[in-house]
């Protein structure tokens, strides 16, 4: 008998528990949770479907290789797979299941990531699109997805609403329409084969085995989770409630509205009072109140008190947060297919409001204990501090403390270093501070913080965060520039100091520019910077130090709205497939971030000894016990990997009794 190689899934699975709102653990961890359909393929062999729902069974051979390391198990999206099947086993088939945890760890009871493998990623990998259907349309495979399957994955899969029609009944079984039923079979089946499909069109273009390592581990951390305080998010979510009841109280006391939440009856209110604004968003408010009389900007503060969301992290939390108060599945690996950087899913731990509060627990333990007298006596603002204390409800488990770790100014090393650019390299070797520098070097004068021109720092900073990619005037405005003070006529000036003193930077840009339009025109080979940039089988291709590639799908060459010619090709933008127009600066960004992420997945391997629980933009949280050396993990945080030689990197961090964020 011939040895299993491969297996190939996929599940069609029921629960009562919202998968887009709660993320697979939650889903898979409910009680009523069951597989439906268990479609695979051993070693690319025709697809079987084994029909669960109806009382077939799964062949022992295929339980026995769901649990075998030397089996490698592959699906699209396999993450799913593997946590359903986790929990399928451990019920059904407990025989069959491994857990890969240990005991002073919480990475939970599922199947070892270490065999897994997913297609959704090598797609991924390929600047494709992250939907099995987006892929099979744009590599144009005669076996698509079906599209029957949104309507019946609505009627078999998430419960139904109780009606005469249908019997009083709450969730929709094969008997009950066993024609849709057998579609649905064909679906599954359709699935398996699509991802088959998948994989021998990219064959040519293997994922290289330290992706699948540096995966593995994204899913240990899914699997870890990161502990969430629910005291604090449930008595949040009441005072913010309380909240925004008092303050529509006060504002229908001020204005005589029925509902001053209405854009159209508070434009209303605000006209008869002589104020025009054809916007109530953030900015128009804060616009107006200056100008207006105590009474409105009362009425218009209470306005901007409303509109914060503050509660909808603490809401996801809560939707997320497994049986034993962790939140898992937060990550996505290879969620920014440009850049392959991860993504957030459920609470988007990449996009949380920053903490500035001085007396943070303080605050923190007042909405911990529900008080929500003492908070609207001590605060004006309450959304505002409940928005500041979300980064706080992530909580290490008892006897733990985290170490938080990020690296210092990634984005503006790696980008000194591929470029060149001496000056900027000398200020990471010194220590100094780059804003200082930029500054500094763009005005010619000295420019110390909190020092000598010290406010020309400011200056340098937007100067930084928003020309470094070929930003010019609007990037400033957009960062901000106008509002932090600067002037119109000091906006062009800025830029042109900025790249005169960066002269390398703006070099890089147009020598990758270059070499990417001569490897597009002539379908050829070219080098710049180090870099090998290549056009290969209808795809682009820019080689990166640490062996990854960046790809680019059907490039071709057009002209802007400059009417200069360019590169286009085809990716996500705005969560749609189109076609993309990039040039050289945009080219620049993508290697930059690439790199940089790159350099944050070395470091997450140096310390997958250690508990990772989460990882935000170049941030690291680890959980470990007291005794852990705060010093000794930036060290290990801050190696250069030995693909980037040269690189001066520098981590810093801090120890922290609750997750948050300090400047």
């Amino acid at each position: 008998m011939v040895k299993m190689k491969e297996l190939s899934i996929d599940l069609e699975t029921y629960s009562d528990v919202d998968l887009k709102k709660s993320g697979v653990y939650r889903y898979a961890e409910s009680p009523n949770f069951e597989i439906l359909l268990f479609a695979y393929s051993v070693d690319n062999s025709p697809v079987i479907v084994i029909d669960i729902a109806q009382g077939e069974c799964v062949p022992d051979d295929i339980l026995a290789a769901l649990s075998d390391d030397t089996v490698t198990k592959w699906a699209y999206n396999a993450s799913f797979e593997r946590v359903c099947l986790s929990y399928w086993l451990k019920k059904n088939y407990p025989e069959h299941f491994y857990s890969y945890s240990i005991p002073e760890d919480t990475v939970g009871n599922y199947l070892a990531p270490a065999s897994w493998k997913c297609s959704r990623i090598w797609g991924a990998y390929m600047g494709l699109p992250l939907s099995l259907d987006g892929v099979g349309a744009v590599l144009k495979l005669s076996d698509q997805k079906m599209k029957e399957g949104k309507d019946l994955i609505k009627y078999f899969c998430t419960p139904c609403k109780a009606t005469k029609v249908n019997g009083g009944r709450t969730r929709n079984l094969p008997e009950h329409d066993l024609e849709k039923w057998t579609v649905f079979k064909s679906y599954n089946k359709r699935d398996v084969e699509v991802e088959l499909a998948i994989k021998e069109r990219l064959t040519k273009y293997p994922v290289p085995d330290f992706i699948w390592e540096e995966y593995h581990l994204d899913q240990e951390i899914n699997d870890r989770g990161i502990g969430v305080d629910m005291q604090l998010v449930a008595n949040a979510i009441d005072i913010d409630a309380k909240t925004k009841q008092a303050l529509l109280h006060q504002m229908q006391k001020k204005t005589e509205l029925k509902n001053p939440n209405s854009v159209l009856q508070m434009k209303t209110w605000l006209s008869e009072r002589g104020i025009e604004t054809e916007s109530l968003d953030k900015k128009a408010v804060k616009g107006l109140l200056p100008d207006v009389d105590k009474d409105v900007a009362e009425v218009l503060s209470c306005r901007q008190q409303l509109a914060k969301s503050s509660v909808s992290k603490y809401a996801a939390m809560s939707n997320m947060v497994c049986a034993d108060s962790r939140a898992r599945g937060c990550f996505m690996f290879y969620g920014a297919n440009r850049s392959g950087r991860w993504a957030g899913r459920g609470i988007q731990l990449q996009n949380l409001p920053q903490n500035h509060m001085d007396d943070l627990e303080e605050a923190r333990n007042l909405v911990r204990d529900g008080n929500f007298d003492a908070l609207e006596l001590l605060y004006d603002n309450v959304p505002e501090v409940l928005s500041e204390l979300i980064r706080t409800a992530f909580v290490p488990k008892p006897g733990y403390k985290y170490i938080v770790s990020d690296f210092s100014a990634i984005e503006a090393r790696v980008l000194s270093f591929l470029a060149g650019e001496q000056w900027r390299m000398e200020v990471f070797k010194e220590g100094k501070d780059i804003y200082c520098a930029s500054a500094s070097q763009m005005f010619k004068v000295p420019v110390e913080k909190h020092g000598i021109n010290g406010h020309l720092r400011q200056k340098g900073k937007i100067a930084e965060l928003a020309l470094g990619y070929g930003g010019s005037v609007g990037a400033l405005k957009s960062m901000g520039a106008l509002e932090m003070g600067l002037t119109e006529s000091e906006l062009q000036p800025l830029v042109d100091a900025w790249r005169t003193s960066n002269q390398c930077i703006t070099s890089f840009w147009w020598a990758i520019d270059a070499a990417v339009k001569q490897a597009v025109i002539y379908k050829t080979s070219t080098e710049t910077h180090g870099f090998h940039i290549y056009y290969q089988g209808g795809m682009l291709f820019i080689d990166l130090p640490s062996g990854r590639r960046l790809c680019y799908v059907k490039p071709r060459m057009g002209v802007n709205q400059f009417g200069s010619d360019s590169v286009t090709y085809e990716g996500i933008n705005t969560g749609k497939w189109t076609r993309i127009e990039s040039y050289g600066p945009k080219f620049v960004e993508n290697i930059v971030q690439a790199v940089s992420r790159d350099i944050l997945a070395y470091a997450m391997r140096t310390l997958s000894h250690c508990q990772i629980v989460g990882h935000v933009h170049d941030e690291l949280i680890i959980e470990c016990r007291p005794e852990v050396s705060l010093e000794e993990l930036c060290k290990q945080m801050g190696q250069t990997p030995p693909w980037i030689n040269g690189l001066l990197l520098r981590a810093d961090g801090f120890e922290c009794k609750f997750y948050k964020k300090i400047e």
